[in-house]
C-alpha cells in the first residue's frame, strides 16, 4: 500500500470514529489556512536552502551543509509524534530508505519537538535517519513554514491529551506547514511539496524520482 493509499485510509477511520463534528472542524480550519498561508513566502524550488545545524534526540548535531557534503538531502518537516499522519510519513520514508541511500541521499526530519519527544519519536517508528529538534520552530521560520493554531484546534489537541507545550516546551502552539524537499549539494532546492493540508504528503516515489534526476545532471 503506498502513502496515499495509507493517509487515505487512516483518514477514512478518523471520521468514522471521531467525536461527532470534529472531522467537519478539521476541514474547515484547514481551508481557513489554505486562505491565509503565505505560500508564496516560503522557500521554494530553485531556492538557496539556508543552512542550519540542529541537534537529535541524544544531543549529536546535525550541519545541513555537512549533510550535503555527502550529497542531496531529503529535508521533510513534520508537526510532531503526536500526529498520526506524521508517522504514517516517516515509516514509509524509511521504508523507501534504502533507496535513497542509493541515490546517493541522505534524509533529514524536523519538528519543533523537544528533543526527548524526537528521540521517542525515532525509537516508536524505528527510524534509523536524522530525527531532529527545531525548538521554537527557528528553522521552520526561516523556510517561510510556520503558522499559529487557532484556538478552536488547541482546545481539541488539549481534548486529545495533545497539548503542544507537553511537546515543544512552549506556550507559543506554532506548527511548520508539513513540507518536504529534495536539496542538491549546492544547497538548490530541487523538489518542493507543501500542503496546508497535513492529511497529505509526498510520495517517496517523488522523491527518488528526483533524486535520480539530480544523479544524471
Amino acid at each position: 500500500m503506498g502513502l496515499q493509499e495509507q493517509l487515505a485510509a487512516f483518514r477514512a477511520e478518523f471520521a468514522r470514529t471521531a467525536p461527532a463534528g470534529r472531522p467537519a472542524l478539521y476541514d474547515s480550519k484547514i481551508e481557513e489556512l489554505r486562505t491565509s498561508f503565505a505560500l508564496e513566502k516560503a522557500i521554494g524550488t530553485g531556492d538557496e536552502a539556508p543552512d542550519f545545524t540542529l541537534q537529535d534526540g541524544q544531543g549529536r548535531s546535525i550541519s545541513l551543509l555537512k549533510e550535503l557534503l555527502r550529497g542531496p538531502v531529503v529535508l521533510t518537516f513534520y508537526r510532531g509524534a503526536w500526529c498520526p499522519y506524521c508517522n504514517i510519513q516517516l515509516r514509509a520514508y524509511q521504508a523507501a530508505l534504502s533507496e535513497i541511500a542509493s541515490l546517493d541521499g541522505s534524509l533529514i526530519a524536523v519538528s519543533p519537538q523537544l528533543p526527548d519527544k524526537s528521540l521517542s519519536t525515532a525509537e516508536m517508528n524505528r527510524l534509523s535517519f536524522h530525527v531532529l529538534s527545531d525548538v521554537g520552530n527557528t528553522v521552520a521560520r526561516q523556510f517561510g513554514l510556520v503558522y499559529s493554531l487557532p484556538q478552536e484546534l488547541r482546545d481539541a489537541l488539549r481534548s486529545n491529551n495533545k497539548a503542544l507545550d507537553g511537546f515543544n516546551g512552549d506556550e507559543s502552539w506554532e506548527l511548520p506547514v508539513p513540507a518536504t524537499y529534495v536539496i542538491a549539494p549546492d544547497r538548490r532546492v530541487a523538489l518542493t511539496y507543501i500542503d496546508v493540508d497535513y492529511r497529505r504528503r509526498l510520495e517517496p516515489s517523488e522523491v527518488l524520482a528526483t533524486l535520480a534526476s539530480l544523479r544524471s545532471d
